[in-house]
C-alpha cells in the first residue's frame, strides 16, 4: 500500500498543476478578448456616469470646465433643492414626477396587454397572412418617433382631424395638447365634486393631495395613446418569440385534461411567459420614465413635463447643469427601486 501511494502522488500532482496552469491561461485569454469591450464601456459609460455624478454635486453653467474654479462644489444642495426645500424647484420637479407617474401607470399595462393580445393573435395556426399583420403591427415601432409625434400633434390640434370627426357627431373636442385638466378631476366634476375636499388640501412634497390625484392631463392622454401605439409592436415580437418556444405537446396535454382555451392560457401559457413578461414590464418601466422625444415636441407644457425633459431643460435652457444632473440621478434611483419591486412582485419564473 505504501509503495502504491508513493507511486500515485508524483503522477497526480503534475496533473493538478497542469489543470491550474491551463485555467490561468484560459482566464488571461478571456480577459484579452473582452478587454476592448471593457475599455470602451469604461471610457464611454462608466467615466461619463462618474463625471455626471460629480456635476450633480456642483453649480455649473456648462460653459467652462466642470473642474475649473467657475464650477462651484455645493455637495448635496441640488438634491436638497429638489426634495427638501419647499420652493419652485421642488414644485416643478414634483409636478413632472406626478405627470410621469400617471404616464407610466397607463402606458406600461396598456402596451403590455396590447402586445400580448397581438402576439396571441398572430400565434394562431389558422390565421392567414401572418407576415403582413406582423409587419403592420411592428411598423410603428421602427418609424421615426419624431415623425409619428408630429403627425399626432397635427391630428389632435384644436383644428385637427380628430376634432373634425368628433364635430360630425355633435361633440366639441378640446384643444387636446393645450388642455391641462386632469381626467380624474373631470370625472369627479361630472358627479358634482368640483373642488378639493378638506383632507385633499394638505400638501405633500409641494403639491396638494388634490393635485396628486388629478390623473393624467388631457394633453398627456394624447401622448399615452401615441406611445402605446408605437411601442406595442416591439413587445409583441418578444411575446411572439416566447409563445413559439412553448412546446405544442404541453397545449395538447392541457386539451386532453379538458381545459378550456381561457384556462389553457391562464394556467399554462401565461406562467410560461413569466420571464418574457418580466422583461417587457422592466423595459416598459425604464423607457416610460425616460420619455423625452414626444414631450419635447409638444413644447414646454407643465401638464406634460417629465423629469427627463426637466433635466434637459434645466441644463440646456437654464444653464443649471448641476441641477439637471441631479434630476437624472434621481430618475435612475427611482427606476432601480421600481424595477426591484416589479421583479419581486412578478417573479422571474425560474422556480416554475
Amino acid at each position: 500500500m505504501s509503495v502504491s501511494a508513493r507511486s500515485v502522488v508524483p503522477v497526480a500532482a503534475p496533473r493538478r498543476g497542469r489543470r491550474s496552469l491551463a485555467r490561468k491561461r484560459e482566464n488571461r485569454a478571456g480577459w484579452l478578448f473582452v478587454s476592448p469591450a471593457v475599455v470602451l464601456l469604461t471610457l464611454f459609460l462608466v467615466v461619463p456616469i462618474l463625471l455626471a455624478f460629480y456635476v450633480s454635486l456642483t453649480k455649473w453653467d456648462g460653459l467652462s470646465s466642470p473642474f475649473s474654479g467657475e464650477a462651484r462644489f455645493v455637495g448635496l444642495d441640488n438634491y436638497e433643492n429638489l426634495l427638501g426645500v419647499d420652493a419652485l424647484n421642488r414644485l416643478t420637479f414634483m409636478r413632472s414626477v406626478r405627470n410621469n407617474f400617471y404616464f407610466v401607470l397607463f402606458v406600461v399595462p396598456l402596451q403590455t396587454a396590447l402586445a400580448l393580445f397581438l402576439a396571441v393573435l398572430l400565434n394562431n395556426r389558422l390565421l392567414r397572412g401572418k407576415g403582413l399583420f406582423r409587419t403592420a403591427f411592428y411598423f410603428p415601432s421602427i418609424t421615426s418617433s419624431v415623425a409619428v409625434s408630429l403627425v399626432f400633434i397635427f391630428l389632435f390640434q384644436g383644428f385637427g382631424s380628430v376634432n373634425k370627426v368628433l364635430s360630425l357627431v355633435g361633440i366639441q373636442g378640446p384643444n387636446w395638447l393645450a388642455d391641462s385638466r386632469g381626467v380624474f378631476h373631470q370625472v369627479l366634476a361630472a358627479i358634482g365634486v368640483d373642488a378639493a375636499p378638506g383632507w385633499a388640501q394638505h400638501k405633500f412634497l409641494s403639491l396638494t393631495w388634490w393635485d396628486w390625484l388629478s390623473g393624467p392631463s388631457v394633453a398627456m392622454c394624447v401622448i399615452i395613446a401615441l406611445v402605446v401605439w408605437t411601442t406595442s409592436g416591439t413587445f409583441m415580437l418578444m411575446f411572439l418569440a416566447a409563445l413559439q418556444g412553448i412546446s405544442p405537446e404541453i397545449e395538447e396535454a392541457s386539451d386532453l385534461d379538458g381545459a378550456t382555451a381561457w384556462q389553457r392560457f391562464r394556467l399554462v401559457t401565461l406562467p410560461m411567459l413569466r420571464p418574457t413578461l418580466l422583461l417587457v414590464l422592466t423595459l416598459g418601466v425604464i423607457s416610460t420614465w425616460q420619455v423625452f422625444d414626444q414631450i419635447y415636441l409638444t413644447g414646454n407644457n407643465p401638464a406634460t413635463n417629465t423629469p427627463a425633459y426637466l433635466s434637459f431643460s434645466q441644463g440646456f435652457d437654464n444653464q443649471a447643469f448641476g441641477l439637471g444632473a441631479a434630476i437624472a440621478f434621481l430618475i435612475f434611483a427611482l427606476i432601480v427601486a421600481l424595477t426591484a419591486i416589479q421583479r419581486k412582485v412578478v417573479g422571474t419564473g425560474e422556480d416554475d
